[in-house]
């Protein structure tokens, strides 16, 4: 999700900020005592995870705001544990006012189990099993509900009377992991999901005359859209400009979806570990296709869906081919994994696997940079299963990097970095930095609010230690660490063994000294002495964060020169330094600049000649 606010943080875990050691708590410790992670980065030879099979069919009848669905969940216990009851997540009864999801019968191995729905406010509810669940069995579990679509929109709900987009809509086994057991974590609305990776097969039935847009694919276009329809659909897959595939005049004359009185549409979805739906009887509809992986011409497509007078949709189809070919081919640099992206016009500026609920803007640069961020997403949590509820900065900050960087593509160095400063450091920066929590502080423990530990903080550690391996071996420690989790649950430490595997560098310090330790950004130069072969400055680093910067040089002949200095210079000693410049010119004053790395105090960044 995207979100320009920063609030400030404080202390985790009583960690001493002298020792440079990754400590860990002690559930995560004991999963590398017990060989399901390892200290080499990669999952541990016992690593394991749980998946289920969903089988959804949902009866949507706009204007009607009530989904009726029925599902089918095959529950598969990879685990060593016998599993004595289930955890069910029901996210979408953070929406009080609804009442929530309302299971009207729950069937497990065929035996109906009882239900409370007067705990229909809460996001978990246990389900204690007759029989336990034994290690390397599944289970069957078949489930009827309702719920009523919140009508104030947000990640999900009623856009307007005849457009719906529903998310975390079913109920669904929450994750049960080597770390925390049972995820029980409470949902709130503001910290975002931690997922299995699913197989999903979802029948929509909804009234002629109405699309569904789903992650997944659809697998019978031929019955629920009329032939001219199926046809740009199929045009699109190959092409690179825009094709309106139904336009508003295509809905005027009911030229759209077959004329049956209700449609089913069929999609499919595999190894996943979410999905969304949108539904309008009125919503353009463009396409396209882009090639994310020159080795095999493998083609994606690119769709929106949105109201006619949004002038910032129209452009989405090409603002995503951008996207999903750049983020394929330069950072993260992996080819985008799934067969389509579908942008919808909503309130959230929110990801799902596949799919993208956006607001309208009138600013279309905010709105590629916004369509950017989300498209980011698709890497973490998608590719990587990362449990955002408790590690939120393991997604949104490489989603804040990403933005940055196709931002520099996009718009020029000089935009991109004025954005990035604007949105995501100056309101942190120019706050109060007595309660900072360090990074690695799980989300729900976050003293001072979570805006900063997510977003803007681990977006520049990531482009801290960038600066400091360079691009080339940033890639190799980054692709080591996506190829070792796609498809997992990597944590935090996860990451940092990963890294130094594969970038072949020795990084404890800085990890330590970025996630686990409350600092922040404020280098002071505090004298400069002339050498025999040119400056050497003395910076002691207030702040504390092992940050680059460059020096800027003022020589008295009114020429300038900067030397650029990476996090490498604090791997000794992170309170203060001397760096040297070479020069034979005079110097009449030095400065330290940040760049992206914005100083608290620049009143103490420059030094004078006398």
């Amino acid at each position: 999700m995207i979100r320009y606010f920063f609030i400030a943080a404080s202390l985790f875990l009583g960690l001493q900020s002298g020792a440079q050691t990754l400590t860990m708590p002690p559930e995560i410790q004991k999963a590398y005592d017990n060989g399901t992670r390892s200290l080499n980065g990669k999952p541990g030879e016992k690593y394991w995870q749980n998946r289920g099979r969903y089988t959804i069919s949902l009866t949507v009848m706009p204007p009607d705001s009530t989904i009726r669905g029925v599902e089918q969940i095959v529950y598969f216990n990879n685990s060593p544990d016998t599993l004595k009851s289930l955890n069910m997540k029901m996210i979408m009864n953070v929406h009080r006012s609804t009442g929530g999801i309302k299971v009207d019968e729950i069937v497990i191995r065929e035996n109906k189990v009882a239900w409370d729905n007067s705990k229909a406010v809460t996001t978990n509810q246990m389900v204690d099993l007759t029989d336990p669940l034994l290690p390397h069995d599944s289970i069957k579990l078949n489930i009827k509900w309702h719920y009523t679509l919140s009508h104030r929109p947000a990640r999900e709900g009623i856009i307007d009377s005849n457009s719906f987009y529903l998310a975390y809509f079913y109920p669904r086994v929450s994750v049960y992991d080597d770390y925390k057991g049972w995820d029980t974590q409470p949902h709130t609305g503001n910290l975002e999901f931690y997922n299995d990776f699913n197989d999903y097969t979802v029948n929509v039935t909804v009234p002629t005359n109405f699309m569904v847009w789903a992650t997944g694919t659809l697998q019978n276009p031929g019955e629920v859209l009329q032939p001219a329809i199926a046809e740009r659909l199929q045009q699109s897959m190959t092409s690179d400009s825009t094709i309106h595939v139904a336009t508003v005049a295509d809905w005027s004359n009911k030229k759209v979806t077959a004329q049956n009185a209700t449609n089913t549409w069929k999609w499919v979805a595999g190894n996943i570990s979410d999905i969304a739906i949108g539904i309008s009887d009125h919503y353009d509809w463009d396409a396209a296709s882009v090639v994310v992986d020159n080795r095999t011409n493998r083609r994606v497509s690119m769709q929106a869906a949105f109201a006619d007078s949004s002038n910032d949709f129209h452009q989405s189809v090409q603002f995503g081919r951008n996207s999903l070919a750049w983020f394929s081919n330069n950072w993260p640099g992996i080819p985008y994994p799934y067969p389509k992206s579908n942008a919808f016009q909503g309130f959230a500026d929110m990801e799902y696997p596949m799919m993208i609920n956006d607001s309208h803007t009138s600013d279309l640069v905010f709105a590629q940079l916004v369509q950017d961020h989300e498209q980011a997403h698709t890497y973490f949590p998608f590719y990587m299963g990362i449990n955002e509820s408790y590690y939120a900065f393991m997604d949104e900050g490489w989603a804040t990097t990403f933005e940055y960087l196709i931002g520099i593509a996009e718009k020029g160095q000089k935009a991109a970095d004025d954005f990035y400063k604007q949105f995501r450091v100056i309101r942190w920066i120019n706050g109060s930095h007595t309660k900072e929590n360090p990074i690695i502080t799980p989300s729900p423990d976050v003293t001072f609010g979570g805006g900063n530990n997510s977003y803007g903080k681990p977006s520049l550690s990531y482009l801290a230690v960038k600066d400091l391996l360079g691009d080339k071996l940033f890639r190799k420690g980054l692709h080591n660490y996506m190829n070792n989790w796609n498809g997992k649950h990597p944590i935090p430490w996860d990451y940092f063994y990963s890294m130094e595997k594969g970038a072949k560098k020795k990084l404890d310090w800085f990890f330590y000294n970025w996630f686990f330790t409350p600092y922040y950004i404020d280098l002071n130069l505090v004298k400069a002495d002339k050498t025999k072969k040119g400056y050497a400055l003395n910076i002691k680093n207030v702040g504390g964060f092992a940050v680059p910067f460059d020096v800027i040089a003022t020589f008295d002949d009114g020429s300038t020169e900067s030397f650029h200095q990476t996090p490498i210079v604090w791997e000794q000693n992170q309170k203060e330094i001397t760096v040297t410049i070479k020069t034979k010119k005079t110097v009449k004053s030095l400065q330290l600049n940040g760049g992206i790395f914005m100083d608290a105090n620049v009143k103490d960044n420059t030094w004078l000649a006398n």
